[in-house]
């Protein structure tokens, strides 16, 4: 189908009035992500703290920059969120260095802790706000929201 990565766009139009609209993608890089790039002003991109995730995100970098160049002028990343945060694991600290050292103040001060309670609650169909509200999932994810919204 012709123009076919602006379905998305075009069918969220009426959501101008919220002041934010959150569009949550697969960890790929197809269609769907395409339409929720082409239709979005900024990007947040949860990163997992591990080397393979640090990888990763040249494809993604790479694919924002060429949707902005061709579909959508506006996209800026607008922060990178450190997850699967262990402050016991070298490897952990080493990682969030490295997002600090190359997204400098994209990095968010809040790190998303690893927590069980984060893997539950999709499986019983509930937010992790409504599955365990005192975790620490729900704590960073309530603090990241604030930050989010500091930040403007």
């Amino acid at each position: 189908m012709a123009g076919r990565e602006f379905l998305l766009k075009e069918t969220t139009e009426g959501l101008k009035k919220f002041d934010y609209v959150f569009i949550d993608c697969p960890p790929s890089l197809g269609l769907l992500t395409l339409n929720a790039l082409t239709t979005a002003q900024n990007v947040y991109i949860p990163l997992q703290t591990e080397f393979l995730a640090l990888q990763g995100m040249t494809k993604l970098l790479e694919t924002v920059a060429i949707v902005k160049k061709r579909l959508n002028k506006d996209i800026e990343i607008a922060g990178i969120i450190a997850t699967r945060f262990d402050c016991r694991k070298n490897l952990n600290r080493e990682v969030v260095e490295k997002i600090k050292e190359y997204f400098g103040d994209k990095l968010f001060n809040t790190l998303i802790r690893d927590n069980i309670s984060l893997a539950e609650a999709p499986s019983f169909g509930k937010t992790i706000f409504e599955y365990k509200s005192n975790s620490y999932g729900a704590e960073d994810y309530l603090d990241l929201c604030k930050e989010i919204i500091k930040r403007g």
